[in-house]
C-alpha cells in the first residue's frame, strides 16, 4: 500500500513507519501533490490545501482520500463517488480548539461598544454542530444569552432573529450551496448597530466586502480567497487570523488518528494508536493573553506571508 500525505499532518508518517512496515508513505508540501505524484497511490491524506477533483485524480490508483478537517468543500465528492473513490474527513476533530478561538475572540473584544450594553449580552451561534455546540456551552457558562440556528439542519430560531437580537454572531457551518454568503449585505442591514460578527468557518459563508462596508466590527479566520487576502477586508478587521482557529496539538493528533482509522478499516491493516503522549512532545504554543491580537498584528504586516505563517504558527 502506498501513501501520499501532506507533509504538515503530525504523527501520521511516524504511526504509519513504525506499524505497518509494508506500506509506503511519501509526504510531500501540498504544492507538491499533483496527478503525477498520486498516480501510483492507494491513499492520499490531505488538508484544505489540496483540491481533490478530476484533475487530481483522474486516471490514479487513489481509492480513498482522507482529509485531517472538518471541513470537506475541496473535495469534490461527487466525483469521488462517480469513480469509486471513497472519502472521509475528521468531523469534530479540532472543536474544542476552535471553541477555544471563539472564547479568546470574545475577551479580546469587550472593550467594543457593544460589550457595553446594560442588559446580558447575546450571543447568536449560526451552525450547531461539534463546533458551535461547544461554543453555546462556553458562552452559557460566561453568563450570555444564547441564541442557535442551523440553517442546513433547518434549527434553531429564524437567522433574521439572530441578527436583530445578538449583540455577536458566530459563524460554524459547512460551506455549501446553502451557506455561501450566509452573512451578507440584507443580513448585516438587520443586525444591531455595532453587533460584532466572527467567522471561523469556511471564508466563502460570509461575503467580506459587505462585511467591510457594513461598519460592524469583525474577527476573521477565514478568507474567501486563501491564502490572497482583500486588503481593504485585513485592514478593517478588528482581528484577523490565518486560517488557524482548529490549530492545537490535541486537534491534529484527533484528525491524524481518525484518518489512520479510516485507513486501517479500509485496507484491512491493524489499528494504530497514536499515542496521547505525542501531544506532550510538542512545544507550546503562545496562549497567554491577547495571543490574537499578536497573530492579527502580525497578519496584518505581512498579508502576502499568509501561508507561511501558517505553515508555522506554533500548535496551541
Amino acid at each position: 500500500m502506498k501513501i501520499v500525505s501532506d507533509q504538515y499532518i503530525p504523527f501520521l508518517a511516524e504511526a504509519v513507519q513504525q506499524h505497518w512496515p509494508d506500506a509506503l508513505i511519501t509526504p510531500l508540501k501540498p504544492e507538491e501533490i499533483n496527478r503525477q505524484a498520486v498516480s501510483d497511490a492507494d491513499v492520499l491524506v490531505i488538508r484544505t490545501r489540496t483540491r481533490v477533483d478530476a484533475h487530481l485524480l483522474e486516471g490514479t490508483r487513489v481509492r480513498l482520500v482522507c482529509t485531517a478537517t472538518i471541513g470537506f468543500d475541496h473535495i469534490d465528492t461527487q466525483w469521488c463517488a462517480a469513480h469509486g473513490v471513497e472519502w472521509m474527513s475528521c468531523p469534530g476533530c479540532n472543536a474544542q480548539a476552535v471553541c477555544d478561538y471563539i472564547e479568546e475572540a470574545l475577551l479580546e473584544s469587550e472593550t467594543l461598544p457593544v460589550f457595553h450594553t446594560p442588559d446580558r449580552l447575546t450571543i447568536g451561534v449560526v451552525g450547531v454542530g461539534h463546533v458551535g455546540s461547544l461554543v453555546a456551552r462556553m458562552a452559557e457558562r460566561k453568563g450570555l444569552r444564547v441564541l442557535l440556528n442551523d440553517p442546513p439542519k433547518g434549527i434553531g430560531i429564524p437567522l433574521e432573529q439572530i441578527a436583530r437580537e445578538s449583540d455577536v454572531i458566530t459563524f460554524h457551518v459547512p460551506l455549501d450551496s446553502t451557506t455561501r454568503h450566509l452573512c451578507d449585505a440584507a443580513f448585516l442591514a438587520q443586525c444591531k448597530p455595532g453587533a460584532l460578527i466572527i467567522n471561523a468557518a469556511r471564508g466563502g459563508v460570509v461575503n467580506e466586502q459587505a462585511l467591510a462596508e457594513s461598519g460592524h466590527p469583525f474577527i476573521l479566520d477565514t478568507w474567501e480567497n486563501e491564502p490572497g487576502l482583500n486588503p481593504s477586508v485585513l485592514a478593517r478587521a478588528y482581528r484577523a487570523s490565518m486560517h488557524i482557529a482548529g490549530y492545537s496539538v490535541q486537534g491534529k493528533r484527533n484528525a491524524t488518528q481518525m484518518c489512520v482509522d479510516a485507513i486501517a478499516e479500509r485496507f484491512g491493516m491493524p489499528r494504530v494508536q497514536i499515542p496521547a503522549s505525542a501531544v506532550l512532545s510538542f512545544p507550546a504554543g503562545d496562549t497567554a493573553p491577547g495571543w490574537l491580537e499578536r497573530i492579527s498584528c502580525q497578519l496584518k504586516e505581512q498579508p502576502e506571508q499568509f501561508e507561511l505563517l501558517r505553515k508555522e504558527y506554533r500548535l496551541r
